[in-house]
Protein backbone atom coordinates (compact mmCIF):
# COMPACT_ATOMS: atom_id res chain seq x y z
CA UNK A 1 0.00 0.00 0.00
CA UNK A 2 0.99 3.56 -1.15
CA UNK A 3 1.69 5.83 2.66
CA UNK A 4 1.11 9.47 1.61
CA UNK A 5 3.21 11.38 3.51
CA UNK A 6 4.14 14.96 5.21
CA UNK A 7 7.99 16.47 5.50
CA UNK A 8 8.11 19.71 6.90
CA UNK A 9 5.72 22.10 4.31
CA UNK A 10 5.19 19.40 1.90
CA UNK A 11 2.14 17.82 2.21
CA UNK A 12 0.52 14.42 0.26
CA UNK A 13 3.83 13.45 -1.07
CA UNK A 14 5.19 9.68 -1.68
CA UNK A 15 8.59 8.50 -1.89
CA UNK A 16 8.89 6.61 -5.07
CA UNK A 17 11.62 3.80 -4.93
CA UNK A 18 13.96 3.24 -8.52
CA UNK A 19 14.88 0.05 -10.25
CA UNK A 20 18.28 0.75 -9.55
CA UNK A 21 19.66 0.69 -5.91
CA UNK A 22 22.67 2.41 -4.02
CA UNK A 23 24.40 -1.22 -3.10
CA UNK A 24 23.61 -1.92 -7.66
CA UNK A 25 25.38 1.25 -8.18
CA UNK A 26 28.35 0.80 -5.31
CA UNK A 27 29.14 -2.70 -7.07
CA UNK A 28 28.95 -0.97 -10.75
CA UNK A 29 31.62 1.59 -9.13
CA UNK A 30 33.78 -0.73 -7.19
CA UNK A 31 33.77 1.23 -4.35
CA UNK A 32 31.26 2.24 -1.39
CA UNK A 33 29.52 5.67 -1.25
CA UNK A 34 30.04 8.37 1.80
CA UNK A 35 30.34 11.46 2.56
CA UNK A 36 33.05 13.23 3.76
CA UNK A 37 32.55 16.12 5.57
CA UNK A 38 35.93 19.15 5.68
CA UNK A 39 34.88 21.24 8.23
CA UNK A 40 37.12 24.16 9.78
CA UNK A 41 37.96 27.63 9.89
CA UNK A 42 38.26 29.91 6.51
CA UNK A 43 41.95 29.53 5.30
CA UNK A 44 42.31 26.29 7.20
CA UNK A 45 42.49 24.17 3.73
CA UNK A 46 39.06 22.41 3.71
CA UNK A 47 39.05 23.16 0.13
CA UNK A 48 42.78 22.29 -0.92
CA UNK A 49 42.17 19.16 0.96
CA UNK A 50 38.64 18.08 -0.39
CA UNK A 51 39.61 18.74 -4.15
CA UNK A 52 42.95 17.13 -3.34
CA UNK A 53 41.39 14.21 -2.00
CA UNK A 54 39.09 14.03 -4.89
CA UNK A 55 41.75 14.01 -7.59
CA UNK A 56 43.45 11.58 -5.82
CA UNK A 57 40.58 9.44 -5.48
CA UNK A 58 39.42 10.27 -9.60
CA UNK A 59 42.81 8.65 -10.09
CA UNK A 60 41.88 5.21 -8.45
CA UNK A 61 39.16 5.07 -10.96
CA UNK A 62 36.50 6.27 -8.34
CA UNK A 63 33.18 8.36 -9.18
CA UNK A 64 33.28 11.15 -6.83
CA UNK A 65 31.91 15.11 -6.15
CA UNK A 66 33.18 17.72 -3.91
CA UNK A 67 30.60 19.97 -2.80
CA UNK A 68 32.33 23.56 -1.96
CA UNK A 69 30.87 26.26 0.51
CA UNK A 70 31.45 29.22 -2.65
CA UNK A 71 30.47 27.21 -5.21
CA UNK A 72 27.20 25.85 -3.74
CA UNK A 73 26.07 29.45 -2.93
CA UNK A 74 26.82 30.59 -6.52
CA UNK A 75 23.34 28.29 -7.15
CA UNK A 76 21.81 26.03 -4.82
CA UNK A 77 22.08 28.18 -1.68
CA UNK A 78 22.24 31.77 -3.40
CA UNK A 79 19.31 32.99 -1.64
CA UNK A 80 20.93 32.51 1.94
CA UNK A 81 23.00 34.80 3.61
CA UNK A 82 25.48 34.28 6.92
CA UNK A 83 22.41 34.60 9.55
CA UNK A 84 22.72 31.58 12.03
CA UNK A 85 19.24 31.38 10.42
CA UNK A 86 20.43 30.58 7.10
CA UNK A 87 23.68 28.97 7.98
CA UNK A 88 21.60 26.28 9.58
CA UNK A 89 19.92 26.07 6.07
CA UNK A 90 23.01 26.18 4.26
CA UNK A 91 23.93 23.14 6.36
CA UNK A 92 20.52 21.68 5.77
CA UNK A 93 20.47 21.83 2.23
CA UNK A 94 23.92 20.04 1.77
CA UNK A 95 23.43 17.69 3.87
CA UNK A 96 20.57 16.64 1.95
CA UNK A 97 21.90 16.68 -1.84
CA UNK A 98 25.05 14.79 -0.24
CA UNK A 99 22.46 11.89 0.27
CA UNK A 100 21.53 12.19 -2.89
CA UNK A 101 24.41 12.04 -4.26
CA UNK A 102 25.30 8.96 -2.19
CA UNK A 103 22.53 6.90 -3.51
CA UNK A 104 23.56 7.51 -6.95
CA UNK A 105 27.19 6.01 -5.50
CA UNK A 106 29.83 8.33 -5.56
CA UNK A 107 31.80 9.32 -2.40
CA UNK A 108 31.14 13.32 -2.02
CA UNK A 109 33.26 15.53 -0.55
CA UNK A 110 32.13 18.81 1.30
CA UNK A 111 34.27 22.05 2.10
CA UNK A 112 32.10 23.84 4.45
CA UNK A 113 32.95 26.16 7.78
CA UNK A 114 29.88 24.26 9.07
CA UNK A 115 30.46 26.08 12.70
CA UNK A 116 27.94 24.55 14.42
CA UNK A 117 28.01 21.47 16.17
CA UNK A 118 24.18 20.95 16.04
CA UNK A 119 24.03 21.31 12.36
CA UNK A 120 26.74 18.62 11.56
CA UNK A 121 25.04 16.58 14.10
CA UNK A 122 22.12 16.76 12.31
CA UNK A 123 23.72 16.23 9.25
CA UNK A 124 24.70 12.52 10.73
CA UNK A 125 21.68 11.86 11.90
CA UNK A 126 20.16 11.64 9.13
CA UNK A 127 22.97 9.42 7.10
CA UNK A 128 23.19 5.76 7.81
CA UNK A 129 25.80 5.21 10.36
CA UNK A 130 29.12 5.27 8.56
CA UNK A 131 27.86 7.52 5.68
CA UNK A 132 29.19 10.75 7.68
CA UNK A 133 33.04 11.06 8.05
CA UNK A 134 33.66 14.56 10.01
CA UNK A 135 37.29 15.29 9.04
CA UNK A 136 38.55 18.45 11.45
CA UNK A 137 40.74 20.31 9.11
CA UNK A 138 43.11 21.87 12.44
CA UNK A 139 44.84 25.32 11.95
CA UNK A 140 44.61 28.28 14.60
CA UNK A 141 43.43 31.53 13.73
CA UNK A 142 46.64 32.77 13.11
CA UNK A 143 47.74 31.07 10.53
CA UNK A 144 44.53 31.25 8.53
CA UNK A 145 44.75 34.86 9.44
CA UNK A 146 47.88 34.80 8.01
CA UNK A 147 47.04 32.75 4.60
CA UNK A 148 43.81 34.82 4.38
CA UNK A 149 44.00 34.44 0.18
CA UNK A 150 40.72 35.90 0.11
CA UNK A 151 41.23 38.72 2.49
CA UNK A 152 38.27 38.29 4.38
CA UNK A 153 39.90 37.91 7.72
CA UNK A 154 41.44 41.55 7.12
CA UNK A 155 37.87 43.00 6.36
CA UNK A 156 36.34 41.12 9.10
CA UNK A 157 38.55 42.56 11.47
CA UNK A 158 38.16 46.09 9.39
CA UNK A 159 34.31 45.46 10.79
CA UNK A 160 33.38 45.01 7.15
CA UNK A 161 32.05 41.62 7.34
CA UNK A 162 29.62 40.94 10.09
CA UNK A 163 29.25 37.29 11.66
CA UNK A 164 32.54 36.09 10.29
CA UNK A 165 33.18 32.36 11.87
CA UNK A 166 36.68 33.03 14.49
CA UNK A 167 36.41 36.36 14.42
CA UNK A 168 32.92 38.19 15.04
CA UNK A 169 31.06 34.38 15.21
CA UNK A 170 31.96 31.46 17.27
CA UNK A 171 33.48 27.78 15.36
CA UNK A 172 32.20 25.15 17.37
CA UNK A 173 35.43 22.77 17.64
CA UNK A 174 33.93 19.10 16.65
CA UNK A 175 34.05 17.02 19.58
CA UNK A 176 34.37 13.26 18.02
CA UNK A 177 35.49 14.00 14.70
CA UNK A 178 36.38 10.64 12.28
CA UNK A 179 39.64 12.57 11.50
CA UNK A 180 41.79 15.22 12.34
CA UNK A 181 44.15 17.05 9.81
CA UNK A 182 46.94 19.29 11.05
CA UNK A 183 46.23 21.09 8.20
CA UNK A 184 48.37 24.68 10.15
CA UNK A 185 51.25 22.39 10.16
CA UNK A 186 51.31 19.38 7.97
CA UNK A 187 51.77 19.53 4.07
CA UNK A 188 48.54 19.22 1.83
CA UNK A 189 49.94 16.14 0.60
CA UNK A 190 50.49 14.91 4.09
CA UNK A 191 47.14 14.97 4.85
CA UNK A 192 45.74 14.49 2.01
CA UNK A 193 47.36 10.74 2.04
CA UNK A 194 45.76 10.47 6.07
CA UNK A 195 42.32 10.58 4.35
CA UNK A 196 43.03 7.95 1.31
CA UNK A 197 45.11 5.74 4.25
CA UNK A 198 41.48 5.95 6.27
CA UNK A 199 38.89 5.41 3.16
CA UNK A 200 41.55 1.96 2.34
CA UNK A 201 41.17 0.91 5.88
CA UNK A 202 37.54 1.07 6.20
CA UNK A 203 37.67 -0.80 2.91
CA UNK A 204 35.81 1.85 1.24
CA UNK A 205 37.71 1.95 -1.80
CA UNK A 206 40.58 -0.71 -2.71
CA UNK A 207 43.99 -0.35 -4.39
CA UNK A 208 43.26 -3.01 -6.83
CA UNK A 209 41.85 -1.42 -9.62
CA UNK A 210 43.54 0.79 -12.39
CA UNK A 211 42.42 4.12 -13.65
CA UNK A 212 39.93 3.58 -15.93
CA UNK A 213 39.41 -0.45 -15.43
CA UNK A 214 35.80 -1.22 -15.88
CA UNK A 215 34.21 -2.54 -12.87
CA UNK A 216 31.98 -5.25 -14.52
Amino acid sequence: MTQVTSVGKSTNIVWHAGYVTRAQRERLNNHKSLTLWFTGLSGSGKSTLSHGVERRLFEMGCRTYVLDGDNVRHGLNSDLGFSDADRVENIRRVGETAKLFMDAGLIVLTAFISPFRSDRRLVRQSMAPGDFVEIYCHSPLEICEQRDVKGLYRRARAGEIPNFTGISSPYEVPEQPELILNTGSDSVETCINQVIDYLLQRGVVTMGRAFGEEAI
